[in-house]
């Protein structure tokens, strides 16, 4: 197939986001300080094009660029998920910016060229494809998390994420040159015809170096250790981004590569897997227990979130994964409308970040107390709420695989996660009112209210992500 049907049919979203960053910057440049708002509206409508160019697509799976990259439903169902991400981690930010005197244009640049190095990384069929990914993704969050650069909490959250991301990448490359070395090639289709019935050791080094660096990416224990700090010293608009598209992408080249690569050695893989899961839960469900800064539970209660996306790819089958991309639809969901209501948390011009801030809500914002009630509710699993289906699937295909003692820990540990996010309903609902919020922007309305009655919703229609996620899965096998 000539370069350029390739680009038009194949690699689409990309070239959209890559020519569109590209014209962004020169109106940057041109029009400088005043060019944030048409900048940030046209990045929206750049987001939104590429992700009507996947919602329309309706090529068959196909594997171009010598190899390099795959187009297939798995990789489009995980594109769509981070560019929503993408889309909303945009539209909560407008208001923070200008509030903080930071309406730079490049930011949402930065927030597009992440974004592209994600749809790169989600869509990686090879070690090279995935490393040139995962840094384009990596270096734009760096300098995000350090963009309050006048805020020495943002500076330190920046310096601290690149220097254990530096960490994550050596461990990245060394994993991926050992996998070369061993296995003689570094498309993932050769890697799992060379390993298709047994591993050299050095090829099991390998993937222990890839899984610990990806685990870092999607800040699972116990490579979680700069998730806390990052998380509440930066920007909060940059943590919704960190807590929802970033993890959309690192999550999906986890499932390709595990499943793709190695599914003849599933045995030695399913156990780093189903430790990592373990490690992200337990930590989770205790850590965030004494935590008062609410983007510091956020933090610990995605590290737990982690954990039980886990359980599914742990089953390593077609309901696993299938679980994989229901319980990521769903925390998209729940993570962002969160962020819309820290964002909300605004007394006479001031952000307050602490959860008793929040005392007495339901008596002075009764509609943004029940919003954010409802989506405690999801995040912890009570039905008939979305997050109680989305820890239902990943349980039911670790049971059906066999993995008993797994399922039962994830019941546990959800268990005790229900006492921290339930404590803040409590707070809402029965200690004394604290001073009001400002009126919230109508963007941030907008997302608290949508993402609610999508988790409410979920359980009287949730076909379209069920077929969706089922259509995914099944293009990995």
């Amino acid at each position: 197939m000539p370069f350029f049907v390739q680009l038009a049919h194949h690699f689409l979203p990309e070239t959209i986001l890559a020519v569109g960053v590209m014209a962004l910057i020169l109106i940057g440049a041109f029009r400088g300080e005043r060019g944030f708002g048409l900048v940030d509206e046209m990045a929206v409508g750049i987001l939104g094009l590429a992700l009507v160019a996947i919602a329309l697509s309706s090529t068959p799976d196909t594997s171009i660029f010598d190899g390099a990259y795959i187009d297939d439903g798995f990789s489009r169902f995980m594109k769509a998920l981070t560019l929503i991400g993408a889309i909303v981690s945009i539209l909560l930010s407008v208001d923070w910016l200008q509030r903080n005197g930071l309406e730079k244009f490049e930011y949402p640049v930065l927030i597009m060229l992440s974004t592209l190095g994600m749809l790169l990384l989600i869509s990686a069929d090879n070690l090279i494809a995935l490393y040139l990914g995962l840094e384009l993704m990596s270096l734009a969050l760096y300098v995000m998390a350090a963009f309050a650069r006048d805020d020495g909490r943002s500076s330190e959250a920046g310096l601290k994420y690149f220097v254990l991301g530096a960490l994550s990448s050596g461990m990245m490359l060394y994993g991926a040159s050992l996998l070369y070395g061993f296995a003689g090639t570094v498309s993932f289709a050769g890697i799992a015809a060379v390993v298709s019935t047994s591993a050299p050791i050095g090829v099991i080094f390998g993937l222990v170096f890839v899984l610990a660096a990806l685990a870092f990416k999607m800040s699972a224990a116990p490579f979680h250790m700069w998730t806390p700090d990052v998380y509440q010293g930066a920007p909060t608009p940059v943590t919704a981004f960190f807590a929802s598209a970033a993890k959309m992408a690192a999550v999906a080249i986890t499932v390709r590569i595990v499943i793709t690569a190695f599914p003849g050695v599933k045995d030695q893989w399913r156990q780093i897997i189903i430790f990592i899961a373990i490690a992200s839960m337990l930590l989770g469900s205790f850590a965030a227990i004494g935590q008062e800064n609410i983007k510091r539970l956020m933090a610990y209660s995605s590290i737990g979130h982690m954990g039980f996306a886990l359980i599914g790819l742990a089953a390593g089958d077609e309901a696993g994964v299938r679980g994989v991309a229901i319980y990521l639809t769903i925390y998209l969901i729940m993570t962002l409308g969160t962020f819309a209501a820290i964002l909300a948390m605004r007394v006479e011009g001031r952000y307050v970040e602490n959860v008793s801030d929040l005392a007495g809500l339901s008596r002075t914002n009764g509609w943004m107390a029940f919003f954010l009630a409802m989506l405690m509710f999801s995040l912890a699993g009570v039905p008939p709420l979305a997050g109680f289906f989305a820890k239902y699937y990943v349980l039911l295909a670790a049971v059906d695989a066999g993995l008993f003692g797994l399922a039962v820990i994830g019941v546990l540990a959800s268990a005790v996660a229900a006492y921290y996010y339930l404590r803040v309903v409590k707070v809402m609902y029965f200690d004394e009112p604290a001073p009001a919020f400002d009126r919230a922007p109508m963007a941030l309305r907008a997302v608290l209210g949508a993402s609610t009655l999508a988790l409410l919703g979920f359980w009287v229609y949730p076909s379209p992500v069920m077929d969706a996620a089922a259509a995914a899965a099944k293009s990995l096998f």
